[in-house]
């Protein structure tokens, strides 16, 4: 029996078992040897012989954007409408036949955008090329899920079925467990809350299930078995996603309003340019992109071309983002604006101080 049939018969079996508080032990059990299988699934079979036809782009710009969905929803005519570079569109199905990358420029930010295959149910099973796709999804700061608003809502789930089998968790955060393996000393388990959705018992069961006898477990908020799941295999991606719902010019408008007041979702026309002006902001918005500006000592700030870096940043990551030089050889920097505690004057600060959004920085090397 292969991989894709042991898969299905346990996923038979988790759908005839009845969820209530007797079988909570027998499905965590399951769902612990369905995960084992998915990640052989998506391990490739050998290293060595011919290498494929993969399709991976190199990473570039500030921050990577990826399209996904169904044959036909208009990911080649957005690429095209956002970046002005050319992906094949046409009337049928399957036009793109590998990642198509193009770049957004948008407040001195270069965003790469990539129009990645429609892909198919079962994608992540390995039909069509769907395994690929999904692969490349996740080396994405954000996906953009494209869906055909004159289609049924299946189409949605279906999607997030298929990311959520490759181990991509769409709009949710890494939970808070904190996992150490040991070599002796058995399991130590702690909860620092009530546990409403698993329970000890059933994780030390999927502990023993991967051959975990020595290792410390640590749980700060009320996880669910498929997340401490999660948080043993240790690959799973968490990115953030917005539902882009193309083809509004063909529904009502009650049925544009409802689609619109969905959280993380914008509505768009590509035939007839609604709305991809907003798309844009909110993709801005959602990768949580900041503006630093650089200061030559004696010069005024260069506010033409900045470096454009995420949430959280730090003054490293700005002199990288200048010349990779810069790091070895820092002694100080100056700080203005939002950052700095003595704003709007300078602040003197280490390599470690975390910048904001549309600061200037000034640095001094050795």
């Amino acid at each position: 029996m292969g991989i894709v049939e042991k898969i299905k018969e346990i996923e038979d079996e988790m759908a005839r078992t009845q969820k209530n508080k007797a079988t909570e032990y027998h499905l965590g059990l399951l769902k612990a040897k369905l995960a084992r299988y998915r990640a052989q699934l998506l391990e490739p079979a050998s290293k060595s012989g011919p290498a494929g036809t993969g399709f991976d782009v190199q990473k570039s710009g500030d921050a990577r954007v990826a399209l996904i969905g169904f044959p036909s929803v208009g990911k080649s005519t957005l690429l095209s409408k956002l970046t002005h570079t050319a992906s094949e569109a046409a009337a049928y199905e399957f036009t793109t036949l590998t990642a198509i990358p193009g770049v957004i420029e948008y407040k001195g930010a270069h965003i790469q955008l990539l129009d990645l295959p429609g892909i198919v149910e079962g994608a992540s099973q390995g039909r069509g090329r769907g395994r690929q796709v999904v692969s490349t999804a996740k080396t994405a700061d954000l996906i953009l899920v494209m869906l055909d608003a004159t289609k049924s809502e299946e189409q949605r789930r279906l999607l997030e079925i298929e990311l959520d089998a490759v181990g991509i968790r769409l709009n949710k955060k890494k939970p808070d467990v904190v996992f150490k393996k040991r070599t002796t000393g058995g399991i130590t388990f702690t909860s620092t809350v009530k546990l409403t959705k698993t329970d000890e018992k059933t994780i030390r069961t999927i502990l023993a299930g991967y051959k975990l006898h020595n290792c410390d477990v640590m749980i700060r908020e009320d996880i669910t078995t498929d997340e401490f799941i999660d948080v043993l295999i240790g690959t799973r991606k968490y990115i953030p996603c917005m539902y882009v719902y193309n083809k509004i010019d063909s529904i009502s408008l009650e049925q544009v309003d409802k689609l619109a007041r969905t959280p993380h979702t914008v509505v768009i026309s590509c035939e007839m340019d609604l709305n991809l002006t907003f798309l844009v902001e909110k993709i801005w918005d959602e990768l949580g992109m900041v503006k630093i500006y650089t200061k030559k000592r004696g010069d005024h700030p260069d506010l033409n071309d900045p470096i454009c870096l995420r949430k959280g940043s730090t003054i490293e990551s700005v002199c990288n983002g200048v010349h990779r030089s810069l790091a070895p050889n820092f002694r100080y920097a100056l700080v203005w604006g939002k950052s700095s505690k003595f704003n709007p004057h300078a602040q003197k600060v280490s390599i470690m101080h975390p910048v904001q959004d549309e600061d200037v920085v000034s640095i001094f090397t050795k």
